[in-house]
């Protein structure tokens, strides 16, 4: 037997949790499904943790400038682990307080992974079995992102990392390649400098955060140039590989190739919407990028 309720959100992170306590107010029944945490990316692989790594950073350049406040202070260490532990309880503390108001507001979280039958029901894969969602209003899908992965070389998670990667490295890279000059790969190539890595970013586009206005841009590389990050920018990345002591990577502009080397390569090109074997075909829903 089906379990029926007005809205069925499939995805329960910063969309889905956001359709739900809407549906809520407005008086329906909602069933948000997930098959992991509800808080989604944002919330543990993205805009939190990256933000906590980088108010540690912050902290670490300003005890650097504390000689200009008329401060003595030795060049100031970090203990990683602890720095990590730092960013872990922060995203524990707000995971805890949108799992109390998912619960407050009485949402049926039901976790597992979810599939389209039709575009009414959904079937989800929990440990106790299979559960059958009927959605009498309406169905959200709100499956969230992954991070892309160059063509030519897969992020393993050791020498090659994406921001999955990058939030739970076991270490600060002496040297690191950011490749994508978006606000994702210039978060992790602010706290990675501040850490003290030296950082070099690729960027296909002519300029940095290519989305933003051309001085806020300029204003930003900058700041980020003085801080000693370089910046190869309007080229072209022509392959990639991994060595035994980190990862290089091949960029071409006009005629001339260059090929640059690190401890560590970092992919950040953007995110791709999670679609695959979610049933869109089953319920007769069609996608033309993704």
């Amino acid at each position: 037997m089906a379990d029926s309720f007005d809205l069925v959100i499939l995805g329960g992170g910063n969309a889905g949790y956001s359709a739900a306590f809407r549906a809520v107010e407005l008086g329906m029944s909602v069933a948000m499904v997930e098959g992991d945490k509800v808080g989604g990316t944002c919330l543990h692989r993205g805009c939190i943790p990256t933000k906590a790594l980088l108010h540690a950073a912050e902290l670490l350049d300003e005890i650097r400038e504390a000689g200009s406040f008329g401060l003595i202070v030795d060049e100031p260490d970090f203990d990683w682990a602890k720095v990590l532990s730092f960013k872990d309880g922060v995203v524990g503390r707000m995971y805890k307080g949108l799992s109390g108001l998912v619960k407050k507001k009485k949402i049926e979280l039901v976790e597992g992974r979810g599939r389209l039958r039709d575009v009414r029901t959904v079937t989800v894969e929990t440990d106790d079995g299979e559960r059958t969602l009927t959605a009498d209003k309406g169905l959200v899908l709100a499956t969230g992102s992954y991070p892309r992965d160059l063509p030519f070389i897969e992020a393993d998670g050791e020498r090659v990392q994406n921001s999955t990667h990058g939030l739970q490295a076991k270490d600060v890279p002496s040297s690191v390649i950011i490749v994508g000059g978006n606000y994702i790969g210039l978060e992790f190539a602010s706290v990675y400098r501040s850490f003290g890595s030296e950082v070099q970013v690729v960027e296909m586009l002519p300029k940095i955060a290519p989305a933003e206005d051309a001085e806020v841009s300029k204003s930003l590389r900058r700041e980020l140039e003085k801080r000693g990050i370089k910046f190869h920018l309007g080229v072209e990345e022509t392959g990639a590989d991994k060595t035994d002591s980190g990862g290089e990577i091949t960029i071409r502009k006009d005629e001339s190739e260059e090929t640059l080397s690190a401890d560590r390569m970092f992919v950040a090109i953007g995110r791709g919407p999670r679609t695959e074997d979610m049933g869109l075909d089953e319920a007769g829903i069609k996608i033309d990028k993704g």
